[in-house]
């Protein structure tokens, strides 16, 4: 799920967008087996839909984490969003599976799960139109200089604002997903 060199081509997600402070990069990962990059369907909308575990190396003077998980393959004019996740405390440098979807979460305590494109709060899996082929799924952690002071309605768009004004350093890793040819 570590792809280097990610392949941006298709719509721009968040992480093209912003410009961070610092030329250190995060390097993200995710601590369960994929096979040839695939996320496990456990983690898809087509199944259980939980979300994954991450983790990633830290960088100095952070404050706190921000998530986004985007599909640039979607069917529709702009990527669409699977997760926003903000606040992580600054000494973390991984969450666990399954956060659930509450708004504001207990663990890691502070962190604010915002909208996805499905209109729910937290992480929305993989869910491709059958047919559609191989799906992208950017998984981009964003190293602030400070809290944000925003509650779990932001929309992408307004988060974006302050991703570009706070984030010290960045990094991404790419999951793929297919829909399943039985359903």
């Amino acid at each position: 799920m570590s792809d280097v060199h990610p392949d941006h081509s298709g719509q721009s997600i968040t992480i093209q967008r912003v410009d961070p402070i610092l030329n250190t990069g995060v390097v993200v990962t995710c601590p369960v087996q994929l096979v040839d990059g695939r996320l496990p369907d456990r983690y898809s909308a087509y199944h259980d839909n939980i979300s994954p575990p991450l983790s990633w190396t830290s960088v100095p003077d952070v404050k706190a984490w921000a998530i986004v998980v985007e599909d640039p393959d979607a069917p529709q004019e702009e990527p669409f969003v699977h997760w926003m996740l903000w606040n992580i405390r600054g000494e973390f440098t991984s969450i666990p599976e399954d956060l659930g979807n509450d708004k504001r979460l207990v663990s890691p305590q502070g962190a604010i799960q915002g909208r996805n494109g499905h209109g729910g709060y937290g992480w929305f899996g993989p869910r491709p139109p059958a047919g559609h082929g191989v799906h992208r799924y950017y998984f981009q952690v964003f190293a602030l200089n400070d809290w944000i002071e925003m509650g779990p309605d932001t929309p992408l768009k307004e988060l974006l604002n302050v991703l570009k004004a706070q984030t010290i350093a960045q990094g991404e890793m790419m999951a793929t997903y297919e829909a399943p040819t039985e359903q």
